[in-house]
């Protein structure tokens, strides 16, 4: 008996890891409900975005990431949140505005919403809490957490890790590599 709920312990803690982020729901920047389920497959870059923080100028890079590896099954998601000193104040529609006409975002972008405290949307408690295999807060805007094709957190990297870096684009290739 002790070995089968030993085993049963074991099992569930592996389908907790293993759930995928896909069926979480979202909201999409135009106000439609939504979830990752299209984006099965697929490597993802989920960003926190923010239009009046110092990393701001990062859509550029998230941009050309973007353009260059999608037609090899890659995604950048960019989550706008108003959390760090009110660096996001924008209603959805002019966030969507001031990333398509500032910096020609052509990447899917989602509702705003909190990536961490009480109001913590359940993506982002994926990510960082104590089940993730990265856990801990968001520290800033401009977060990074590169999914892979299974759902996965692969890796996670601050605002200062450009979307561009070497770094990242090593384990994106890499990923983008693992069908």
């Amino acid at each position: 008996m002790k070995t089968l709920i030993a085993t049963l312990l074991i099992m569930s803690a592996i389908a907790i890891d293993a759930a995928p982020i896909h069926g979480i729901p979202l909201v999409d920047i135009d106000g439609k409900p939504t979830s990752l389920k299209k984006y099965q497959g697929k490597v993802i870059l989920i960003v926190n975005v923010a239009s009046k923080c110092g990393f701001t100028g990062q859509y550029t890079g998230m941009e050309a990431l973007y353009r260059k590896y999608k037609s090899k099954g890659f995604v950048v998601l960019g989550f706008p949140c108003n959390q760090f000193f009110g660096q996001e104040p924008g209603a959805n529609a002019e966030i969507a505005q001031f990333c398509s006409s500032k910096y020609d975002v052509t990447f899917p972008l989602f509702a705003k919403l909190d990536v961490k405290g009480k109001n913590q949307h359940p993506l982002f408690a994926h990510l960082t809490g104590e089940n993730s295999p990265k856990p801990g807060k968001v520290s800033w805007n401009f977060n990074k957490f590169l999914i892979g094709r299974n759902g996965k957190l692969v890796e996670r990297f601050g605002s200062m890790t450009k979307p561009t870096s070497k770094k990242l684009v090593t384990l994106l290739e890499k990923e983008l590599g693992s069908k």
